[in-house]
């Protein structure tokens, strides 16, 4: 679990920072790198089984799903997904704000398993950048990589809204 110091950490150190709505909006197409990698545990799966109520043994009985199409347990898709709000602030910054919100998603692909063991990183893109009346709407591509994989575990285009400072 992320305590605000850890998080607070992860955001001075975020691959790309926005200081104004102009520098934003000229952002499309920009590469924002990669964050650390993570390491996904059965303790963290077996955590999400319990808060979403899906304990399909893919995810949660190691000795069952050693023998079953993935060789072992995979993490929830939506876990998988839910990582991406962990990664995006190690990506991009976005400063001056009177306020940012999730909009959204878009495009939300699960291309590969992911296994337990494994570990995973974002890579982000900013893909589109549109003004929205006062706000500036960003659309950012997280590609969840798998370390060793040719196929990532996500794919999803994500959708803030920000309102700068006058």
């Amino acid at each position: 679990m992320l305590n605000g110091e850890k998080l607070a950490d992860m955001k001075e150190h975020a691959n790309q920072t926005f200081a104004s709505a102009e520098a934003l909006l000229n952002a499309a197409g920009t590469d924002l790198g990669v964050t650390e990698w993570l390491e996904i545990t059965q303790e963290r799966v077996n955590q999400f089984a319990d808060a979403t109520g899906d304990h399909q043994w893919i995810h949660v009985d190691p000795e069952r799903a050693a023998n079953g199409p993935f060789g072992g347990c995979i993490a929830h898709g939506y876990l998988t997904l839910s990582l991406v709000n962990l990664f995006l602030p190690q990506l991009i910054e976005v400063q001056n704000l009177q306020m940012g919100v999730n909009y959204g998603c878009d495009k939300v692909r699960f291309p590969g398993p992911v296994p337990v063991g494994s570990r995973i990183r974002g890579r982000g893109e900013v893909v589109q950048v549109e003004q929205i009346k006062q706000a500036v709407q960003a659309t950012i591509r997280v590609t969840v990589e798998i370390e060793g994989s040719d196929r990532p575990g996500c794919v999803i285009d994500t959708i803030s809204r920000y309102t700068f400072n006058a």
